[in-house]
């Protein structure tokens, strides 16, 4: 790196008062030496001191408040005003008032976003489903401890765990929380470190409490009888895969599928989505449902609106007319957040190590952790009974002569000599001579003395019970067993996530659902299309059009119909009549250039409606050529709008019909007057659009086709007349009693 050039001026300058020397000047340094001393304490610190949870299922953020809340006298029937326990705990946690009771919320019951909160609260603390619905600010919600946080704090004050001072030195606070239940299991936890994250997803108590007593009986336990699979507050289902499951209880690693829980009210037709995963949000599950609805790739939905409440989570969505719920949540499941994954990394801090362990060995560290754990509150409890019956004995020993006790007392002229000469009188040692001597006067009577000496025998058999149980891990072990069956058993709650076999679930194309009714279908010559119900049709009046436009085309049939339409630039533009909303006669209706984005300059000059892509197109060409295409060389297998080269270019077109069958017969008239009739089936169909098809009519020279459509009764009375026994064909002028209906043709 470049060095500042420090002046001549700057070196002979005089040194003032808070000069410092080289101040400014860019000094190189190794990155090396910047990673060891800057960005790995950092790192380390973000590892161990704030993102990965240990081993009794907290990160220092939330054991510092729920430490907080203990010290304040919380585990009771008191609330407090959040603000007050947030500035406790600023005490332990100095990274802000807003960070701390952002992790309040979390581990209230009113956020519900663990199976088991460690906070009840008061007032609005939001919902963990919800992105949108902020919680209350502090100086407006209460809080307490919830009543399990008696399983996290008992025997606290026992030499259970480590203390450590808090930030500043001046106090201290638990390195761990002597949880009697994993709690790591029970209540999700997610934390990104540098270069690491953590996710753990929850599980039933009563399950984890079953699972875990199963392996302290028996290492080899059989962990999937009883924890079958994990437990989400929301409620969401568990698509279970049991090779899934496995993977992930033996590495710790693994993805889980869930997916919302929904009801169909018929009466109301609507689907009521009542749990959606954990790792989404109410509002984003509506934003992609609207997004899909605006894109048209779901037609089913006329309405979706949050109905969240008092009662819970609630998403409504109101259905179409005829549609079916199942088939629709199928689609929404596959297209929107309301199927996803939960990816599972059981990241541990296990004595200041970060380790990724499968259940069996997260179950087996929690066990090592609570052994440990009971086995000091043993030795706890042990000592203060060992004392306690040392003093006693001394106090045996005064019953023996009270009245010597009193005269050595009262004939000691200095006070400090009191426990000397009691100790030499009554051979007791010092301990035992300071508790008799600060015992009142009116307690030096015989009666006093033998009610506290009577619990001898009881400390006697306690200090043999503790003893026994420190010398055996089997005891301590059904210690733990007996707790954990009392935490099941009070503090069990049923499953809320339910779990459907991935073997039920079969995977369909799911194929779009569009409502099937009947339909008019109106095309005009200058390029409009409209798409009527027939009840629409007969409350209307006649068809509003431009100046000059006219209807060309008019067809019945239903909603589930293909739309195909020809340009003037010899390209087919494919399009479904469900793309078109139901219209009336007295508006334009849909300009299909601009609809279907015609190239500039393009016209559409024909349409074909078709379910199946059955019969033939008849190209009509100026020069008295037709060229016969069947109508199945314009189906895709894939999704195509556009078909270049529909039909060719090197002929003029005058015009283009579409016969669904190969039973009809065509009429076609020169610019000379003439009429040509044949039946469809003289000409042979041709495989290639591009076809410049046979000659069919015969033209004098400056004469062209200038119509061509299928035969009716009204057009012709004597058809027979116009028909030629062989093609091409001059054709025939009108007879005198012919209509003058084919002569505007």
């Amino acid at each position: 790196m470049a060095r500042k050039k420090i002046t001549k001026k700057e070196k002979t300058a005089p040194k003032m008062q808070g000069y410092i020397a080289g101040a400014g000047e860019v000094v190189e340094e190794k990155i090396v030496s910047t990673l060891q001393e800057n960005f790995m304490p950092y790192a380390m610190s973000i590892i161990l001191s704030r993102a990965i949870p240990e081993i009794d299922g907290f990160k220092p953020s939330h054991r510092k408040l729920l430490y907080t809340m203990y010290k304040m006298g919380l585990l009771g029937n008191t609330r407090t005003k959040s603000a007050n326990i947030v500035g406790q705990t600023m005490r332990l946690n100095p990274h802000g008032d807003a960070a701390i009771y952002d992790t309040m919320v979390r581990l209230s019951r009113g956020y519900e976003a663990l199976l088991h909160p460690f906070v009840d609260s008061k007032g609005n603390f939001g919902k963990f489903y919800s992105r949108d619905m902020a919680w209350a600010a502090s100086r407006y919600t209460e809080a307490k401890l919830d009543p399990i946080c008696n399983e996290l704090f008992n025997d606290i004050d026992k030499d259970t765990v480590d203390f450590v001072d808090n930030y500043d030195n001046t106090m201290k606070e638990p390195a761990l929380l002597p949880a009697a239940f994993p709690s790591v299991l029970v209540n999700a936890n997610t934390g990104i470190a540098v270069g690491m994250a953590s996710s753990i997803c929850s599980f039933n108590l009563a399950e984890v409490c079953q699972t875990t007593i199963g392996l302290l009986k028996d290492p080899d336990f059989d962990i999937m009888s009883t924890l079958i699979a994990p437990d989400f507050t929301g409620g969401a289902q568990i698509i279970y895969d049991k090779k899934v499951i496995r993977n992930i209880y033996q590495t710790g690693r693994g993805s889980i599928r869930l997916r919302g829980r929904y009801t169909y009210d018929k009466y109301a037709n609507c689907v009521d989505i009542l749990s959606i995963p954990q790792t989404t949000t109410a509002e984003a599950v509506i934003e992609k449902i609207i997004d899909l609805v605006k894109q048209g790739k779901i037609r089913e939905i006329s309405d979706v609106r949050d109905e969240t409440g008092i009662d819970g989570l609630k998403i409504t969505i109101d259905l179409k007319r005829g549609m079916n719920p199942d088939k629709l949540m199928q689609k929404l499941y596959k297209m929107t957040p309301l199927e996803d994954s939960f990816s599972c990394n059981f990241n541990v801090l296990i004595g200041g190590v970060p380790r990724v362990l499968g259940i069996r060995e997260l179950l087996n560290e929690w066990s090592a952790f609570r052994i440990e754990c009971v086995r000091r509150r043993t030795y706890f409890d042990l000592h203060k009974k060992q004392d306690r019956l040392h003093l006693l004995r001394g106090l045996e020993k005064i019953l023996l002569d009270i009245d010597k006790a009193i005269s050595i007392i009262r004939h000691t002229e200095e006070e400090a000599l009191v426990i000397p000469h009691l100790m030499d009188g009554f051979g007791i040692d010092e301990v035992q001579a300071e508790y008799v001597a600060e015992i009142k006067l009116r307690h030096l009577n015989r009666e006093y003395i033998l009610k506290r000496t009577d619990d001898i025998a009881q400390l006697e058999k306690d200090i043999a019970k503790l003893e026994g149980i420190l010398k055996s891990n089997t005891k301590i072990k059904n210690i733990i067993m007996k707790e954990l069956e009392g935490i099941a058993e009070k503090y069990g709650q049923p499953r809320k996530s339910m779990i459907i076999d991935a073997d039920h679930i079969v995977e369909e194309e799911i194929e779009e659902e569009i409502p099937d009714y009947a339909v008019h279908l109106f095309f005009t010559k200058e390029g409009y299309f409209k798409k009527i119900t027939p009840q629409s049709l007969r409350m209307s009046g006649e068809h509003k059009l431009k100046e000059g436009d006219e209807v060309i085309q008019h067809f019945e049939t239903t909603n589930h119909t293909d739309l195909i339409f020809f340009s003037d630039k010899q390209q087919a533009y494919k399009a479904k009549a469900p793309d078109f909303s139901d219209t009336k006669t007295s508006v334009l209706g849909e300009y299909i250039p601009s609809r279907l984005s015609f190239d500039e300059g393009e016209n559409a000059l024909y349409m074909v409606p078709t379910k199946d892509y059955k019969g033939f197109v008849f190209f009509v060409f100026e020069s008295g050529k037709i060229a016969k295409v069947p109508l199945n060389s314009y189906a895709t297998k894939t999704n195509r709008k556009r078909l270049t080269g529909a039909y060719t270019d090197k002929e003029k077109l005058a015009a283009i019909v579409y016969t669904p069958d190969d039973d009809c017969d065509l009429i076609l008239t020169s610019s000379s007057g003439r009429i040509l009739v044949f039946h469809s089936s003289d000409l042979l169909a041709k495989t290639s659009r591009s076809t410049l098809g046979v000659a069919v009519m015969k033209l004098k020279k400056g004469h062209r086709v200038i119509s061509a459509q299928i035969l009716t009764k009204e057009l012709l009375h004597s058809p027979e007349h116009y028909r030629a026994k062989t093609l091409p064909a001059s054709g025939q002028l009108p007879r005198p009693d012919e209509s003058g209906e084919q002569l505007s043709l």
